[in-house]
């Protein structure tokens, strides 16, 4: 049986590992884009097993997903735009963590609660993501189990997105709101084509979304090439132009 001394020093560990992938993620990417998709993979992989994380900014008209770990967190997240209402808006909005142990009890989010049992979530946890002290996003996560996030699970992720919102922090200050703004718009680009390209995979391979964006992500990581660049250049094997970044942009009027 574990002691009480030897848990300590295992949370202590897990602390200084987070710290340590927090700050090689920052070290490797160049910009807020590319840090928050380091950000999202790696909350996905620390927190818990089984777990999707979708990173929530607010945009210039509407909050967007600017960074998952698979599409089901982007999915997730999309709803709760669609609502305006839900666990990560609360987080962002208000800057209070919010938990949800199971969406079958309907007890915050009815509506939200449903849609997202709909689709296997079980259990959610929002934490906000703060610069300068200032809510402007929320980190946030979903689980297909009941109670997937216990005190362990909390622990670990409120230190992932203290120690995030110090790099956001970083990040935004080195950033001009123009930059930003244009960072936002590159992020919903990319997303729409990856989705595009996902549909194409999964058309030609007859799997799951999960599946293709494995396919997509596997193929990335082995050639060392953007997950954006991978996606537009399949979307132009089959249609025989690479997509145009105006026909994703969201209408701001």
């Amino acid at each position: 049986m574990m002691g009480e001394p030897d848990q300590m020093h295992r949370t202590d560990r897990d602390v200084a590992d987070t710290f340590t992938e927090l700050q090689k993620a920052l070290l490797a990417t160049e910009t807020l884009e590319q840090f928050l998709h380091e950000l999202a993979t790696l909350a996905a992989r620390l927190v818990t097993d089984g777990v999707s994380c979708g990173m929530t900014m607010r945009g210039t008209g509407r909050p967007v997903t600017v960074a998952c770990s698979d599409p089901l967190a982007a999915e997730i997240d999309e709803v709760q735009y669609l609502l305006d209402d839900g666990p990560c808006l609360h987080a962002m909005r208000s800057g209070d963590q919010v938990s949800i142990d199971d969406t079958a009890d309907r007890e915050c989010w009815p509506r939200f609660e449903a849609a997202a049992q709909a689709r296997g979530i079980r259990s959610c946890l929002a934490l906000p993501l703060a610069a300068d002290g200032k809510p402007v996003g929320a980190l946030n996560l979903y689980a297909r189990e009941v109670g997937a996030f216990g005190t362990a699970q909390v622990r670990h992720a409120e230190n992932l997105a203290e120690n995030a919102s110090g790099g956001l922090s970083l990040m935004l200050r080195l950033a001009s709101y123009s930059e930003l703004t244009e960072q936002l718009r590159s992020s919903l680009t990319s997303r729409a084509v990856i989705y595009q390209a996902l549909g194409v995979l999964m058309a030609q391979e007859r799997c799951t979304q999960a599946k293709a964006f494995e396919i997509l992500r596997t193929a990335s990581q082995h050639s060392n090439i953007k997950l954006r660049d991978i996606a537009a250049a399949i979307i132009a094997s089959v249609s025989g132009e690479t997509p145009q970044p105006h026909l994703f942009e969201e209408d701001e009027n």
